[in-house]
């Protein structure tokens, strides 16, 4: 199993934050990447600048058969397909996609247009991917240091765990 972590603050001309979301998810597809489970919608505030616009979030488990750089590939194709500039790092952006468990393997590849490590090294500190990946994923182990998702989400401070919140949209 693979999981992928969505999340958008700007809108794009598909439509707003959710709709990037979804269409990103239909571009996967659409490259034979079958959708397994998706969490609902989270909001948070921007970081570090919260005064930029809130980001929606999500979580979702795919089955592929592609290698992880091949899947990095196609991530980057998706986020340039819906606009996605890179400039500074934590920018507003209207689609941002991260591998952040690949089959429970440990990754670490450098590669001329990217670097990639699995599982994603910023994700025990992030709210917006542990919430929605306990949603779908409750008894998710992390695959270096085999915690639980209770166990991350307790870890985090307390701000961090207030400042998310759940949207009900399809």
């Amino acid at each position: 199993m693979v999981i992928l972590s969505l999340g958008s603050n700007l809108p794009s001309k598909y439509g707003d934050k959710f709709e990037n979301l979804k269409y990103a998810i239909s571009l996967l597809e659409d490259r034979d990447i079958l959708l397994n489970k998706k969490s609902s919608f989270y909001e948070t505030p921007s970081y570090p600048d919260k005064s930029k616009p809130k980001f929606a979030n999500m979580v979702i488990s795919i089955k592929t058969s592609l290698s992880p750089v091949n899947l990095m590939t196609i991530i980057i194709d998706i986020e340039k397909k819906l606009e996605r500039i890179r400039k500074n790092k934590n920018d507003p952006r209207t689609c941002d996609i991260d591998i952040i468990d690949y089959k429970d393997q440990i990754i670490k590849i450098k590669n001329n247009n990217f670097y990639l490590e699995i599982p994603h090294k910023s994700l025990v500190s992030r709210n917006f991917v542990l919430y929605p990946l306990q949603e779908i994923l409750p008894n998710w182990k992390h695959p270096k240091t085999k915690e639980i998702l209770s166990v991350l989400i307790n870890k985090l401070n307390e701000e961090d765990r207030k400042s998310i919140l759940k949207i009900n949209k399809n």
